[in-house]
Protein backbone atom coordinates (compact mmCIF):
# COMPACT_ATOMS: atom_id res chain seq x y z
CA UNK A 1 0.00 0.00 0.00
CA UNK A 2 3.02 2.25 -0.42
CA UNK A 3 1.60 3.23 -3.80
CA UNK A 4 -0.55 6.31 -3.27
CA UNK A 5 -2.80 5.13 -6.12
CA UNK A 6 -4.18 2.51 -3.73
CA UNK A 7 -5.44 5.25 -1.42
CA UNK A 8 -6.68 7.36 -4.33
CA UNK A 9 -8.71 4.44 -5.72
CA UNK A 10 -9.89 3.56 -2.19
CA UNK A 11 -11.41 7.04 -1.81
CA UNK A 12 -13.39 6.41 -5.00
CA UNK A 13 -14.87 3.27 -3.43
CA UNK A 14 -16.32 5.09 -0.42
CA UNK A 15 -20.01 5.84 -1.10
CA UNK A 16 -21.48 9.35 -1.37
CA UNK A 17 -18.26 11.40 -1.38
CA UNK A 18 -18.27 12.17 -5.10
CA UNK A 19 -15.64 13.75 -7.34
CA UNK A 20 -15.90 17.22 -5.86
CA UNK A 21 -15.85 15.89 -2.31
CA UNK A 22 -12.71 13.84 -2.94
CA UNK A 23 -10.92 16.83 -4.47
CA UNK A 24 -11.92 18.93 -1.47
CA UNK A 25 -10.62 16.32 0.96
CA UNK A 26 -7.29 15.92 -0.81
CA UNK A 27 -6.89 19.68 -1.14
CA UNK A 28 -7.24 20.16 2.63
CA UNK A 29 -5.46 17.01 3.78
CA UNK A 30 -2.61 17.05 1.28
CA UNK A 31 -2.94 13.53 -0.18
CA UNK A 32 -5.33 10.60 -0.45
CA UNK A 33 -3.44 8.69 2.22
CA UNK A 34 -3.61 11.70 4.53
CA UNK A 35 -7.41 11.72 4.21
CA UNK A 36 -7.56 8.28 5.85
CA UNK A 37 -5.03 9.34 8.51
CA UNK A 38 -6.68 12.65 9.43
CA UNK A 39 -8.50 12.59 12.80
CA UNK A 40 -12.29 12.76 12.81
CA UNK A 41 -12.46 16.21 14.43
CA UNK A 42 -10.25 17.70 11.71
CA UNK A 43 -12.22 16.06 8.90
CA UNK A 44 -15.40 17.61 10.28
CA UNK A 45 -13.86 21.08 9.93
CA UNK A 46 -13.40 20.69 6.17
CA UNK A 47 -16.16 22.56 4.27
CA UNK A 48 -18.74 20.18 2.82
CA UNK A 49 -17.59 17.23 4.91
CA UNK A 50 -20.25 16.29 7.44
CA UNK A 51 -20.78 13.54 9.96
CA UNK A 52 -21.93 10.92 7.41
CA UNK A 53 -18.93 11.31 5.10
CA UNK A 54 -16.51 11.40 8.04
CA UNK A 55 -18.04 8.22 9.43
CA UNK A 56 -17.76 6.52 6.02
CA UNK A 57 -14.08 7.43 5.75
CA UNK A 58 -13.33 6.11 9.23
CA UNK A 59 -15.38 2.92 8.88
CA UNK A 60 -14.65 2.03 5.26
CA UNK A 61 -11.15 0.80 4.44
CA UNK A 62 -11.44 -0.68 0.92
CA UNK A 63 -7.67 -0.97 0.42
CA UNK A 64 -7.69 -4.63 -0.66
CA UNK A 65 -10.37 -3.95 -3.27
CA UNK A 66 -8.41 -0.93 -4.49
CA UNK A 67 -5.26 -3.04 -4.74
CA UNK A 68 -7.14 -5.63 -6.82
CA UNK A 69 -8.45 -2.90 -9.15
CA UNK A 70 -4.94 -1.55 -9.66
CA UNK A 71 -3.59 -5.05 -10.34
CA UNK A 72 -6.34 -5.73 -12.87
CA UNK A 73 -5.58 -2.45 -14.65
CA UNK A 74 -1.87 -3.28 -14.78
CA UNK A 75 -2.64 -6.73 -16.24
CA UNK A 76 -4.40 -4.92 -19.10
CA UNK A 77 -1.35 -2.66 -19.58
CA UNK A 78 -3.52 0.30 -18.62
CA UNK A 79 -2.34 3.56 -17.14
CA UNK A 80 -4.15 4.60 -13.96
CA UNK A 81 -4.08 8.38 -13.77
CA UNK A 82 -5.07 10.34 -10.71
CA UNK A 83 -6.35 13.89 -11.02
CA UNK A 84 -2.97 15.16 -9.82
CA UNK A 85 -0.90 13.22 -12.39
CA UNK A 86 1.00 15.20 -15.01
CA UNK A 87 -0.42 12.98 -17.78
CA UNK A 88 -4.03 13.65 -16.75
CA UNK A 89 -5.82 15.66 -19.50
CA UNK A 90 -5.33 19.33 -18.61
CA UNK A 91 -8.55 20.49 -20.30
CA UNK A 92 -10.54 17.89 -18.38
CA UNK A 93 -8.90 18.91 -15.12
CA UNK A 94 -10.45 22.37 -15.49
CA UNK A 95 -14.06 21.20 -15.11
CA UNK A 96 -15.46 20.96 -11.59
CA UNK A 97 -16.86 17.44 -11.99
CA UNK A 98 -13.75 15.95 -13.61
CA UNK A 99 -13.11 12.29 -12.73
CA UNK A 100 -10.58 11.73 -9.96
CA UNK A 101 -9.27 8.56 -11.60
CA UNK A 102 -8.91 7.70 -15.29
CA UNK A 103 -8.04 4.26 -16.68
CA UNK A 104 -6.26 4.62 -20.02
CA UNK A 105 -5.02 2.04 -22.51
CA UNK A 106 -2.83 3.13 -25.41
CA UNK A 107 0.20 5.38 -25.58
CA UNK A 108 -1.43 8.42 -27.20
CA UNK A 109 -0.87 11.92 -25.86
CA UNK A 110 -3.70 12.96 -23.53
CA UNK A 111 -2.53 16.57 -23.72
CA UNK A 112 -2.17 17.18 -27.46
CA UNK A 113 -1.58 20.57 -29.02
CA UNK A 114 -5.12 20.57 -30.43
CA UNK A 115 -8.16 18.40 -29.81
CA UNK A 116 -11.81 18.22 -30.81
CA UNK A 117 -14.66 15.87 -30.01
CA UNK A 118 -16.90 14.62 -32.80
CA UNK A 119 -20.27 13.21 -31.75
CA UNK A 120 -23.69 12.50 -33.19
CA UNK A 121 -26.64 10.19 -33.42
CA UNK A 122 -26.36 6.40 -33.29
CA UNK A 123 -28.70 6.19 -36.30
CA UNK A 124 -26.63 8.24 -38.71
CA UNK A 125 -27.52 8.86 -42.34
CA UNK A 126 -25.25 8.61 -45.38
CA UNK A 127 -25.03 12.41 -45.27
CA UNK A 128 -23.86 12.34 -41.64
CA UNK A 129 -21.21 9.71 -42.36
CA UNK A 130 -19.93 11.63 -45.39
CA UNK A 131 -19.68 14.85 -43.38
CA UNK A 132 -17.86 13.02 -40.58
CA UNK A 133 -15.36 11.61 -43.06
CA UNK A 134 -14.83 15.08 -44.52
CA UNK A 135 -14.24 16.63 -41.08
CA UNK A 136 -11.54 14.08 -40.27
CA UNK A 137 -9.92 14.32 -43.71
CA UNK A 138 -9.66 18.10 -43.31
CA UNK A 139 -7.87 17.68 -39.97
CA UNK A 140 -4.96 15.80 -41.57
CA UNK A 141 -1.75 17.77 -41.10
CA UNK A 142 -3.21 20.06 -38.42
CA UNK A 143 -1.88 18.04 -35.46
CA UNK A 144 -5.35 17.44 -34.01
CA UNK A 145 -6.50 14.58 -31.76
CA UNK A 146 -10.13 13.47 -32.13
CA UNK A 147 -12.20 12.22 -29.19
CA UNK A 148 -15.49 10.35 -29.43
CA UNK A 149 -17.51 7.66 -27.66
CA UNK A 150 -17.18 4.45 -29.77
CA UNK A 151 -20.98 4.33 -30.12
CA UNK A 152 -22.87 3.27 -33.24
CA UNK A 153 -23.35 5.90 -35.92
CA UNK A 154 -21.34 9.12 -35.97
CA UNK A 155 -19.00 8.16 -33.11
CA UNK A 156 -17.60 5.02 -34.72
CA UNK A 157 -17.54 6.73 -38.11
CA UNK A 158 -15.26 9.40 -36.61
CA UNK A 159 -12.94 6.74 -35.17
CA UNK A 160 -12.87 4.78 -38.44
CA UNK A 161 -12.07 7.93 -40.42
CA UNK A 162 -9.23 8.68 -37.99
CA UNK A 163 -7.80 5.19 -38.48
CA UNK A 164 -8.03 5.58 -42.25
CA UNK A 165 -6.32 8.99 -42.22
CA UNK A 166 -3.80 8.29 -39.44
CA UNK A 167 -5.33 10.93 -37.15
CA UNK A 168 -4.83 10.31 -33.38
CA UNK A 169 -8.09 9.36 -31.68
CA UNK A 170 -9.33 8.47 -28.21
CA UNK A 171 -12.49 6.50 -27.49
CA UNK A 172 -14.14 7.27 -24.14
CA UNK A 173 -16.00 4.28 -22.69
CA UNK A 174 -18.93 4.14 -20.28
CA UNK A 175 -17.83 0.81 -18.78
CA UNK A 176 -14.45 -0.65 -17.85
CA UNK A 177 -11.59 -1.01 -20.33
CA UNK A 178 -12.34 -4.74 -20.53
CA UNK A 179 -16.04 -4.17 -21.21
CA UNK A 180 -16.10 -2.75 -24.75
CA UNK A 181 -19.59 -1.57 -25.72
CA UNK A 182 -20.92 -2.19 -28.25
CA UNK A 183 -18.94 -5.44 -28.51
CA UNK A 184 -19.06 -5.34 -32.31
CA UNK A 185 -16.57 -2.43 -32.14
CA UNK A 186 -13.91 -4.50 -30.35
CA UNK A 187 -12.26 -5.07 -33.72
CA UNK A 188 -11.21 -1.40 -33.85
CA UNK A 189 -9.67 -1.21 -30.37
CA UNK A 190 -6.12 -2.34 -31.18
CA UNK A 191 -5.80 0.18 -34.02
CA UNK A 192 -7.31 2.95 -31.90
CA UNK A 193 -4.81 2.20 -29.15
CA UNK A 194 -1.95 2.39 -31.67
CA UNK A 195 -2.96 5.92 -32.67
CA UNK A 196 -4.37 7.17 -29.38
CA UNK A 197 -6.22 5.02 -26.90
CA UNK A 198 -9.33 4.08 -24.98
CA UNK A 199 -10.19 5.59 -21.60
CA UNK A 200 -12.81 5.52 -18.87
CA UNK A 201 -13.41 6.41 -15.24
CA UNK A 202 -15.12 3.04 -14.66
CA UNK A 203 -13.13 0.35 -12.87
CA UNK A 204 -12.14 -2.85 -14.72
CA UNK A 205 -15.03 -5.27 -14.93
CA UNK A 206 -17.78 -2.62 -14.73
CA UNK A 207 -20.36 -3.00 -17.50
CA UNK A 208 -21.74 0.01 -19.33
CA UNK A 209 -25.21 1.06 -18.21
CA UNK A 210 -27.61 3.94 -18.83
CA UNK A 211 -26.36 5.89 -15.82
CA UNK A 212 -22.76 5.83 -17.04
CA UNK A 213 -23.28 7.25 -20.53
CA UNK A 214 -23.97 10.87 -19.45
CA UNK A 215 -20.88 10.65 -17.22
CA UNK A 216 -18.91 9.39 -20.23
CA UNK A 217 -20.22 12.34 -22.26
CA UNK A 218 -18.83 14.91 -19.80
CA UNK A 219 -15.34 13.47 -20.32
CA UNK A 220 -15.72 13.77 -24.11
CA UNK A 221 -16.90 17.38 -23.76
CA UNK A 222 -14.42 18.33 -21.07
CA UNK A 223 -11.13 17.08 -22.49
CA UNK A 224 -11.20 18.83 -25.88
CA UNK A 225 -10.91 22.36 -27.28
CA UNK A 226 -14.30 22.18 -28.99
CA UNK A 227 -17.15 19.80 -29.82
CA UNK A 228 -18.64 19.19 -33.27
CA UNK A 229 -22.13 17.66 -33.43
CA UNK A 230 -22.71 16.14 -36.85
CA UNK A 231 -26.23 14.72 -36.61
CA UNK A 232 -28.54 14.55 -33.61
CA UNK A 233 -32.19 13.95 -32.88
CA UNK A 234 -34.04 16.38 -30.64
CA UNK A 235 -33.13 14.16 -27.67
CA UNK A 236 -30.07 12.01 -27.26
CA UNK A 237 -26.53 11.63 -26.02
CA UNK A 238 -25.01 13.95 -28.63
CA UNK A 239 -27.08 16.88 -27.37
CA UNK A 240 -26.13 16.02 -23.79
CA UNK A 241 -22.47 16.25 -24.82
CA UNK A 242 -23.11 19.55 -26.60
CA UNK A 243 -24.91 21.05 -23.60
CA UNK A 244 -22.12 19.90 -21.29
CA UNK A 245 -19.48 21.49 -23.54
CA UNK A 246 -21.49 24.70 -23.57
CA UNK A 247 -21.75 24.65 -19.76
CA UNK A 248 -17.95 24.32 -19.60
CA UNK A 249 -17.63 27.45 -21.77
CA UNK A 250 -16.21 25.41 -24.62
CA UNK A 251 -17.24 26.19 -28.20
CA UNK A 252 -19.80 23.89 -29.80
CA UNK A 253 -20.21 23.54 -33.56
CA UNK A 254 -23.20 21.92 -35.23
CA UNK A 255 -23.52 20.72 -38.80
CA UNK A 256 -26.77 21.99 -40.36
CA UNK A 257 -29.02 19.37 -41.90
CA UNK A 258 -32.22 18.72 -43.79
CA UNK A 259 -35.04 20.52 -41.95
CA UNK A 260 -37.36 17.62 -42.72
CA UNK A 261 -35.16 14.92 -41.21
CA UNK A 262 -35.48 13.88 -37.56
CA UNK A 263 -31.72 13.41 -37.19
CA UNK A 264 -31.09 17.01 -38.13
CA UNK A 265 -33.57 18.42 -35.62
CA UNK A 266 -31.05 18.45 -32.79
CA UNK A 267 -28.23 20.15 -34.70
CA UNK A 268 -30.57 22.66 -36.32
CA UNK A 269 -32.03 23.50 -32.92
CA UNK A 270 -28.55 24.03 -31.45
CA UNK A 271 -27.81 26.53 -34.21
CA UNK A 272 -31.21 28.26 -33.99
CA UNK A 273 -30.99 28.63 -30.18
CA UNK A 274 -27.43 29.99 -30.51
CA UNK A 275 -26.07 27.24 -28.30
CA UNK A 276 -23.67 26.36 -31.08
CA UNK A 277 -21.82 27.85 -34.01
CA UNK A 278 -22.62 26.63 -37.50
CA UNK A 279 -20.07 24.27 -39.01
CA UNK A 280 -19.70 24.57 -42.77
CA UNK A 281 -16.05 23.54 -43.10
CA UNK A 282 -12.68 23.32 -41.38
CA UNK A 283 -12.14 27.07 -41.78
CA UNK A 284 -14.91 27.68 -39.22
CA UNK A 285 -12.96 25.68 -36.66
CA UNK A 286 -9.55 27.18 -37.44
CA UNK A 287 -10.82 30.77 -37.44
CA UNK A 288 -12.83 30.52 -34.24
CA UNK A 289 -10.22 28.63 -32.21
CA UNK A 290 -7.52 30.96 -33.55
CA UNK A 291 -5.06 28.09 -33.56
CA UNK A 292 -1.39 28.99 -33.12
CA UNK A 293 -1.68 32.68 -32.15
CA UNK A 294 -1.31 32.53 -28.36
CA UNK A 295 0.76 29.41 -27.75
CA UNK A 296 4.27 30.87 -28.22
CA UNK A 297 3.47 33.89 -26.02
CA UNK A 298 2.36 31.57 -23.23
CA UNK A 299 5.47 29.40 -23.54
CA UNK A 300 7.77 32.44 -23.20
CA UNK A 301 5.95 33.60 -20.07
CA UNK A 302 6.08 30.14 -18.51
CA UNK A 303 9.89 30.05 -18.75
CA UNK A 304 10.04 32.93 -16.27
CA UNK A 305 8.03 31.17 -13.54
CA UNK A 306 8.64 28.65 -10.76
CA UNK A 307 7.01 25.22 -11.11
CA UNK A 308 4.05 26.12 -8.86
CA UNK A 309 3.63 29.54 -10.49
CA UNK A 310 3.57 27.79 -13.87
CA UNK A 311 0.87 25.43 -12.62
CA UNK A 312 -1.40 28.29 -11.56
CA UNK A 313 -0.67 30.45 -14.61
CA UNK A 314 -1.33 27.53 -16.99
CA UNK A 315 -4.68 26.86 -15.31
CA UNK A 316 -5.75 30.51 -15.63
CA UNK A 317 -4.41 30.86 -19.16
CA UNK A 318 -6.14 27.73 -20.46
CA UNK A 319 -9.42 28.34 -18.63
CA UNK A 320 -9.68 31.95 -19.89
CA UNK A 321 -12.56 32.80 -17.55
CA UNK A 322 -11.90 34.24 -14.02
CA UNK A 323 -11.51 31.58 -11.31
CA UNK A 324 -12.08 31.94 -7.56
CA UNK A 325 -9.07 31.38 -5.32
CA UNK A 326 -10.69 28.38 -3.57
CA UNK A 327 -11.26 26.73 -6.95
CA UNK A 328 -7.66 27.42 -8.01
CA UNK A 329 -6.48 25.59 -4.88
CA UNK A 330 -8.72 22.60 -5.64
CA UNK A 331 -7.79 22.38 -9.32
CA UNK A 332 -4.04 22.74 -8.78
CA UNK A 333 -3.94 20.72 -5.53
CA UNK A 334 -1.90 23.50 -3.90
CA UNK A 335 -2.81 24.55 -0.31
CA UNK A 336 -4.91 27.71 -0.37
CA UNK A 337 -2.52 29.80 1.76
CA UNK A 338 0.28 28.98 -0.67
CA UNK A 339 -1.97 29.77 -3.64
CA UNK A 340 -2.57 33.27 -2.24
CA UNK A 341 1.17 33.92 -2.04
CA UNK A 342 1.82 32.56 -5.54
CA UNK A 343 -0.98 34.66 -7.01
CA UNK A 344 0.52 37.76 -5.41
CA UNK A 345 3.88 36.93 -7.06
CA UNK A 346 2.14 36.54 -10.42
CA UNK A 347 0.42 39.90 -9.93
CA UNK A 348 3.79 41.56 -9.28
CA UNK A 349 5.04 40.03 -12.54
CA UNK A 350 2.01 41.56 -14.31
CA UNK A 351 0.84 38.12 -15.48
CA UNK A 352 -2.31 37.83 -13.39
CA UNK A 353 -4.96 40.29 -12.27
CA UNK A 354 -7.17 40.19 -9.19
CA UNK A 355 -10.87 40.72 -9.89
CA UNK A 356 -13.78 41.38 -7.50
CA UNK A 357 -14.96 38.33 -5.56
CA UNK A 358 -11.44 36.99 -5.11
CA UNK A 359 -11.35 35.83 -8.72
CA UNK A 360 -8.22 35.76 -10.86
CA UNK A 361 -7.42 35.71 -14.55
CA UNK A 362 -4.42 36.27 -16.81
CA UNK A 363 -3.53 39.70 -18.19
Amino acid sequence: MANDLIFQIALELIPKIGNKGIKQLISYCGSAKAVFDTPKDKLLKIPGVGEKITKSIKNCRPFKEADNILNNAEKMSARVLHYTANEYPKHLKQIMDAPNILYVKGEGNLNPKRSISVVGTRKSTAYGKDITNKIIEDLVGLDVTVVSGLAYGIDIQAHKACLKNNVPTFAVLAGGLDQIYPSVHKKYIDKICELGGIMTESIPGMRANSNLFPLRNRIIAGMTDATIVVEAAIRGGALITANLADSYNKPVFAVPGDIGHSYSEGTNKLIASQKSLIYTGIEDLIDYLNWDTDIKKAEVKLLELTELEQKIYTLLFEDRSPIEIDLIAIKTQIPINQVASLLLNLEFKNLVKNLPGKKFTTN
